[in-house]
């Protein structure tokens, strides 16, 4: 029973935590893996077609999910500056 309430309010964490997330960071993080997406489908065809190797596959999709996450970082960043400007006022 006790594993289940310490389950039960991690979980109530976890998606408290990500409800904070501000608007910047949410549209950032959208069009992040919807180019990350697009990015992998092409990779996959690509190899698919024999045009390129599994690696480099590889190599393209995980570029475009790092370049997804520095784009989330930079809508946090910037959603934490907006809320630094607000309290500074």
């Amino acid at each position: 029973m006790k594993k289940i309430i310490a389950v039960s309010t991690a979980l109530a964490l976890a998606f408290g935590v990500a409800a904070c997330d501000g608007a910047n960071e949410n549209a950032m993080e959208d069009a992040g893996e919807q180019n990350a997406e697009a990015v992998s489908d092409q990779a996959e065809a690509m190899e698919d077609a024999g045009q390129i190797s599994d690696a480099q596959e590889d190599a393209m999709t995980d570029a475009a999910e790092d370049q997804a996450d520095a784009m989330e970082e930079q809508g946090e960043a910037m959603d934490e500056g907006a809320a630094n400007a607000d309290t500074a006022m």
